[in-house]
């Protein structure tokens, strides 16, 4: 493990999940690249650029560096890591979390009566956290101790939303399986954590789109910050690299690692809310 400040990548952190995954890594001490494409409030309809997060890293303990990022757009990604190696020589802890995520997602109807553009969260959130993770490979191979997270959540393993939500958290834990093979001999661990519905200004949307339906979120809820606490916590856990390929419960792994949530509260696991649980991977594997 290296000596000097972690180096960290947080990818679509202007707001939400990733905002406060890259919060509550500063506040371990760590230098946090704050990617997203809102250096604006006009940039979005909801709160936040990549600038305010940065300075709340900052202000958190942490060193925020804004970038401004389309992760549409490879060339874009491929210059954020060139940047991060320019400045770094290495990144230690990638998370990648951006995501298209359309308002009408969640707007009752089957797939084919929503917006076609819903599918875009495949390419930004899927495909882009491969292309993330592609450029940043090289800069953790040699490092001897570095980890990749994918955010994902329960509706990998059972219907939410619809078809494209559920394939874009499938193939997020199915990309943590994967690249962990790939990865293993270099010491690079990588994990898919299931967040719960986090306190956030999306979710806060959709339980006032329809309270009678969604009200109840609102007492299930995670802070934003919470996953960052327990990504911190496995990149610290000495036995990592056992873990690596495994698609884990953030609320089970705060109880491993002793971590609470605001005002001392324990998020409750998919597995007692929803009665599901990650797939395991065979370990078969052909070359």
């Amino acid at each position: 493990m290296s000596v000097a400040s972690p180096v960290a990548v947080v990818t679509g952190a202007s707001r939400g999940a990733g905002r406060g995954i890259a919060i509550a890594l500063g506040s371990h001490g760590c230098t946090v690249y704050v990617t997203g494409r809102s250096e604006k409030a006009t940039d979005s309809q909801l709160p936040g650029t990549i600038y305010e997060t940065a300075k709340a890293v900052t202000a958190a303990g942490g060193k925020g560096i804004a970038v401004r990022v389309d992760h549409s757009i490879d060339e874009q990604v491929q210059g954020l890591f060139q940047q991060v190696a320019e400045e770094q020589g290495r990144v230690d802890i990638l998370v990648n979390n951006a995501c298209a995520l359309n308002d009408q997602l969640t707007a009752p109807g089957n797939f084919w009566e929503k917006p076609l553009a819903i599918v875009d969260m495949l390419d930004v959130g899927l495909r882009s956290s491969y292309v993330a993770s592609y450029f940043a490979a090289p800069l953790m191979v040699d490092k001897k101790h570095s980890l990749i997270m994918f955010t994902s959540a329960s509706g990998s393993v059972h219907y939410v939303y619809g078809p494209v939500y559920g394939a874009h958290k499938a193939g997020m834990d199915k990309f943590a399986a994967d690249m962990a093979v790939d990865l293993k001999d270099f010491n690079v661990a990588v994990l898919s954590v299931w967040m719960g519905a986090l306190q956030a200004e999306r979710l806060q949307m959709v339980i006032d789109s329809d309270p009678e339906k969604y009200g109840h979120l609102a007492d299930v809820t995670e802070t934003p910050e919470f996953t960052g606490h327990v990504i911190w916590a496995l990149y610290n856990d000495p036995n990592l690299m056992e873990l690596s390929g495994q698609t884990v419960i953030g609320a089970e792994m705060a109880e491993k690692y002793g971590i609470r949530d605001k005002g001392g509260r324990r998020p409750t696991s998919y597995r007692d809310t929803h009665k599901v649980e990650p797939h395991i991977q065979y370990p078969n594997i052909i070359r």
